[in-house]
């Protein structure tokens, strides 16, 4: 059985590899099918470890991925090949950062946004889970702090999520995006107010990719690519919360063989 990849076409250098993961290839049923990486969502343990070892088959991965217990936060973990060693739980943090060889870091996502980091270099490799509470929260700000490299020296990728048209939210979403929207950014606070468009309804249409761009560009990331992929537009690659309610979990990779 094969098992599908999505390749991401970015600005990072040769020696990084990276990979989003999509729904089929996998052996979970119904309402997890196929490919659910997810430990937490109800699914057949042993179908999460099979799905799991084909995903590091096929991508012939080095190590198996850091998978985290994401809690919509701003936590960064930094692992590297003896921390990676040390410990097989699965440690509560919302990003990851590594300088290793060799350590693959791991985003769990059915609609929030996951943001890979490289270094021009390659040297330096970060990934985090930017749900719009995680957005508000600063979690690029954070992974971006944590990498001690300069803003001007990264490069991002913006994996699935859902899109604007799917993505429909309350006042209380677009006032902490709002409320946390960097000021020293000139026309921030605009640009945000754009990212949330009123329906018909007197609610929000809200653009993630479009706050996580914003939230980049603020911190001097000049080179972002990706984000342009809706899950929850698209029930045959991806898996949607919002769509589904009950459903699997794709996951963001990257790594340095």
């Amino acid at each position: 059985m094969t098992v599908p990849m999505l390749e991401p076409r970015w600005a990072a250098p040769a020696n990084v590899r990276a990979a989003f993961s999509l729904r089929s290839g996998g052996m979970s049923e119904a309402p997890w099918e196929t490919l659910n990486l997810g430990a937490h969502v109800g699914d057949d343990p042993a179908a999460v470890i099979e799905n799991r070892r084909r995903l590091v088959n096929v991508l012939h991965l080095p190590s198996e991925p850091v998978w985290l217990n994401q809690v919509h936060g701003r936590e960064v973990l930094e692992v590297n090949e003896h921390s990676r060693l040390a410990s097989d739980s699965r440690p509560r943090a919302d990003a990851l950062v590594t300088r290793s060889r060799g350590v693959v870091l791991a985003i769990q996502v059915a609609d929030c946004l996951p943001v890979l980091f490289s270094s021009r270099d390659g040297r330096v490799l970060g990934a985090a889970h930017a749900g719009w509470r995680g957005l508000t929260a600063g979690v690029l700000e954070a992974t971006v702090a944590a990498t001690a490299i300069p803003a001007a020296d990264l490069v991002a990728w913006l994996g699935p999520s859902i899109g604007p048209a799917h993505f429909e939210v309350a006042d209380d979403v677009r006032n902490e995006a709002l409320r946390t929207a960097p000021q020293s950014h000139a026309g921030m606070r605009r640009a945000t107010e754009e990212a949330f468009q009123r329906n018909a309804k007197g609610r929000w249409q809200c653009d993630l990719p479009a706050l996580a761009r914003q939230r980049l560009a603020a911190l001097g990331i000049g080179q972002v690519d990706g984000g342009e992929w809706c899950t929850a537009a698209d029930p045959v690659r991806f898996f949607s919360h919002r769509r589904d309610q009950l459903t699997g979990r794709m996951a963001a990779l990257i790594w340095r063989p």
